[in-house]
C-alpha cells in the first residue's frame, strides 16, 4: 500500500470514531499498516483464510462490533467468499465499508476505497 493510498483511505473514514479492520491472510500486513496509522479506536481486527467452508465465524466477528466503519484490505478472491457470508448472515453494510485499491473492481454497490495514487473510487 502506498502512502498516498493510506492517506486517502484514512480521509474516507472522515469522522469515524471506531473501526473494524478485516483482511485475508495475503493482505494482513496492509491491515497492520492501517491500524498503525489510524488515530481512533480499532474495535477488532479479523483475518480470514483465502478459502474456507463458510467464513461464518469470521463474518460474525467482523460485523458484530457495529463500528462506524469497516476497513477491508484483501484480495478479490479472498474477499468474495467473505462478502457472500457477510451479506447472508450479518447486519454488515457495504455502504459503511472502505477498501484498499485491490478491491476497486469488486462489483458491490456502496463499496468505496482508495487507489494507489491517492484518488478514491465508489461503486454505485
Amino acid at each position: 500500500m502506498t502512502s498516498l493510498e493510506l492517506a486517502a483511505l484514512l480521509g474516507l473514514l472522515g469522522r469515524a470514531r471506531h473501526i473494524v479492520i478485516g483482511t485475508d491472510a495475503a493482505s494482513r500486513a496492509e491491515g497492520e499498516q492501517i491500524a498503525a496509522a489510524w488515530g481512533g479506536l480499532v474495535l477488532a481486527t479479523v483475518t480470514w483464510p483465502g478459502t474456507a467452508a463458510s467464513w461464518l465465524r469470521q463474518a460474525r466477528r467482523f460485523a458484530a462490533p457495529e463500528p462506524d466503519a469497516w476497513v477491508v484490505a484483501a484480495t478479490p478472491a479472498g474477499w468474495a467468499g467473505m462478502t457472500r457470508r457477510l451479506l447472508l448472515s450479518t447486519s454488515w453494510s457495504p455502504h459503511r465499508t472502505i477498501a484498499t485499491s485491490a478491491l476497486e473492481g469488486f462489483a458491490l454497490p456502496g463499496l468505496r476505497g482508495a487507489r494507489a495514487d491517492g484518488t478514491t473510487w465508489e461503486n454505485r
